[in-house]
């Protein structure tokens, strides 16, 4: 039994592509409808109803395309609003904690981890609960880093500017001897290189959308619906966002390494 019907994605923003690109890497078959809350980002500062609002309209959104999976690609809205969401839709939701949480134990090796993410990801301590849950035993270092969202949505990825930001929110874990961070933000990938730099090659990076988009595989798998094989994901992706379709798509080429065609504002999420 196979079952074209599409994966649904959401994220505040373009960050979410960090997901869109392991799903097409892990789900070659798959089609992909997208949607980033552009006129709403960042979710970070805002308030945890105000999420778990935006998070339910944009899960509606996706629904009316009839997506047979959803992902939350976005931290913030993960660990604010997954577990409300995921008692109200019949359709299975995956979010980005658990599987992020997963590979960082697996891969530490001294037990001291660092998690890195917006300001409201950080306060509710999601990332360090289940960390906590699943090895008791682990220091976990969490820092707030809020200008990395906007930074990374107007292209500056490697200037002075954003070395000196990233110095100042890293060097804390560097000096704690972590040797596993946790990315909680999928827009953080597009900064690995300066963050490798400034915490060096000891420290393992772990980047959730990877994760994530196995999770959805093995959902898939076990609920037998996966795609017919022999179609190619990235000329079946449909990108929505609410608002600045230009821009998107600009930063979209730049991450993706592919044209994003007929990128759509939506009006009314």
């Amino acid at each position: 039994m196979s079952d074209s019907r599409p994966i649904g994605i959401f994220d505040s923003g373009f960050g979410g592509l960090t997901a869109v690109k392991e799903v097409i890497h892990s789900l070659p078959d798959e089609q992909i409808i997208y949607f980033g809350d552009t006129a709403r980002v960042p979710y970070g500062p805002k308030s945890r109803e105000t999420i778990i609002r935006f998070s339910i309209e944009n899960i509606l959104f996706l629904l009316k395309y009839k997506v047979k999976l959803i992902i939350i690609a976005c931290n913030t809205a993960s660990s604010v609003a997954l577990s409300i969401v995921e008692k109200n839709f019949k359709v299975p939701i995956v979010g980005v904690i658990s599987p992020g949480v997963l590979e960082a134990v697996r891969v530490t090796v001294n037990k001291k981890i660092g998690v890195i993410g917006t300001r409201t990801t950080i306060n509710s301590r999601a990332y360090e609960k289940m960390i906590k849950l699943t090895q008791p035993r682990t220091k976990v270092y969490s820092v707030e880093c809020p200008l990395f969202v906007p930074l990374v949505e107007e292209g500056w990825l490697d200037n002075q500017t954003i070395r000196q930001i990233a110095r100042f929110y890293l060097n804390p874990l560097k000096n704690k001897k972590i040797d596993t961070l946790v990315l909680g933000c999928t827009h953080y990938p597009l900064l690995k290189p300066v963050i490798k730099e400034i915490l060096g090659p000891s420290v393992t990076l772990v980047d959730s959308a990877k994760q994530v988009a196995q999770q959805a595989k093995q959902i898939l798998v076990n609920q037998n619906i996966l795609s017919p094989k022999g179609k190619k994901s990235k000329n079946n992706i449909r990108f929505y966002v609410s608002d600045e379709p230009d821009n998107f798509a600009k930063l979209g080429k730049r991450f993706l390494g592919f044209e994003l065609k007929n990128v759509r504002k939506v009006s009314n999420v």
